[in-house]
């Protein structure tokens, strides 16, 4: 079993591989994939995205690259709204790992490139959210996640 969560409980599609390892399948890759302590919190956190705050599944993009000064990056999750804006951006670490400055800095490096509004930072115990002004330059930190309703109705 792996680390609990301050995430909701739910029961994803876990296997044993003939060679000890553990896979988890990924509803949105379509796909098993590694079971890692930041894969166990990914897919919590998009479990908390399609059933607890009402983002569509088709909506969502998990682990996909993007050029940021001409590196290759990969994001960990990226919501869209209903016109196929890019609307949330959200890093994931393992339990384990502290949420420091540094994993602000790689979150907010993608967002060059994205130009989303709101960014989380979470390691399935601790979520930090931010509202980016891009037309004032500022951020907000914010004391709950935002529901799919809302970025829709604020994008």
């Amino acid at each position: 079993m792996m680390h609990p969560l301050n995430l909701p409980e739910f029961a994803p599609q876990v296997r044993q591989m003939a060679n000890g390892k553990k896979e988890i399948f990924d509803p949105f890759r379509r796909k098993f994939v590694r079971l890692t302590p930041e894969e166990w919190v990914r897919q919590h956190f998009c479990n908390l995205l399609v059933t607890q705050l009402g983002f569509p599944a088709s909506l969502i993009v998990v682990e996909a690259s993007l050029t940021v000064n001409r590196m290759a990056r990969r994001f960990d999750i990226l919501a869209y709204t209903s016109d196929g804006k890019p609307c949330l951006v959200i890093e994931c670490k393992a339990p384990s790992k502290k949420i420091t400055q540094d994993v602000f800095d790689q979150v907010a490096m993608y967002n060059m490139k994205l130009l989303v509004n709101y960014l989380v930072v979470t390691n399935g115990m601790t979520h930090y959210v931010c509202h980016i002004d891009h037309q004032s330059g500022t951020y907000t930190f914010l004391k709950e996640l935002p529901t799919y309703d809302s970025l829709n109705r604020k994008s």
